[in-house]
């Protein structure tokens, strides 16, 4: 079954009869997937746990029942995240992207806030039962969450100022990063170092690298009303400012690589990141076609995970191994 929402496309509805599990399945694979997002927000929970350790000179690695807890949390919080934004941009959505799953029927947002409900009462339960000195971080990432589901009570001022818009709702990661780092220095009794900052800033670029990289498209594949950094600022100048985001990125991810004691050959390793994460740029303002575009979306994702398990990760395993 399908429905036509302009001269050129048709919507697939042939799956909304379908039970719900297959359904969210469904919604996951284009909105959330599971086992990409997972292996991301993974890396970026070890590595945030793991760098706070190494800064502070403790001995090996919280116990794994304490990094399941984590790794549930932060992966479900970013859920959380995700249907909150369909809430969000419901408007917005059913006059412009009519394809997504909400608005072609596929899920409702009533289903999406049971979910939401289960997820919440599941985070609580598990921290009731085994981590309630996490609640005061844990209800501050919440907090924060619901403020941006609200646009801060300024929505319509931050449409008008895009960067302000990224850059407040960018904030969450490194919230979600000092909830993480927590289940270290928190759980410990210890204060939380310094050097933390430094990891704090990577992970708020790497945020920014890819809110730019999946959002700089192909000029033939620009819609109405769907915000891109291509059509906001042109391609070229959208690329650049990708390749400025990396930068800034890698040079914070030296200072934090520095701060923690690593030698050199970090540091050249960023460097050798940042020159082939540049690749896909290159070629975009090259040839600007679709190709192109989803190559500078990947090596967003790439270099993210790279950079959490280069600054906190593999120095973990090391010492472990």
């Amino acid at each position: 079954m399908y429905y036509v929402w302009d001269m050129n496309t048709k919507v697939n509805t042939a799956d909304n009869d379908k039970p719900f599990l297959q359904r969210f399945y469904i919604y996951q694979k284009e909105r959330f997937p599971f086992l990409a997002h997972g292996l991301l927000i993974s890396a970026f929970t070890f590595s945030a746990i793991s760098y706070s350790r190494i800064c502070r000179g403790a001995e090996g690695f919280i116990s794994w029942q304490t990094f399941l807890f984590a790794v549930f949390t932060t992966i479900s919080l970013f859920l959380l995240l995700r249907i909150s934004d369909e809430f969000k941009d419901h408007e917005d959505d059913s006059q412009y992207r009519q394809y997504l799953p909400v608005i072609r029927g596929l899920i409702s947002l009533r289903e999406l806030a049971i979910v939401g409900v289960v997820v919440l009462a599941l985070q609580f339960l598990a921290h009731f039962l085994g981590f309630t000195q996490m609640f005061p971080l844990y209800f501050m990432v919440i907090a924060y969450l619901i403020l941006m589901g609200k646009e801060f009570f300024v929505g319509e001022w931050l449409k008008k100022h895009q960067m302000l818009y990224v850059f407040s709702h960018m904030l969450i990661i490194p919230l979600v990063d000092i909830y993480a780092s927590g289940l270290d220095w928190l759980l410990e009794g210890a204060k939380p170092h310094a050097g933390l900052l430094f990891f704090f800033a990577v992970s708020f670029m790497n945020g920014i690298v890819l809110e730019f990289g999946r959002k700089i498209k192909a000029p033939h594949l620009e819609e109405e009303g769907v915000v891109s950094y291509s059509a906001l600022y042109g391609t070229k100048r959208a690329t650049v400012y990708w390749i400025l985001a990396l930068l800034i990125t890698m040079l914070l991810a030296v200072a934090a690589a520095l701060y923690a004691g690593y030698n050199m050959v970090s540091v050249l390793v960023f460097v050798g990141l940042f020159v082939l994460s540049v690749l896909p740029a290159l070629l975009f303002i090259k040839n600007k076609d679709e190709k192109n575009a989803k190559r500078i979306e990947k090596a967003s994702g790439l270099w993210a995970i790279a950079m959490y398990l280069c600054l906190g990760g593999i120095p973990m395993l090391t010492k472990l191994f």
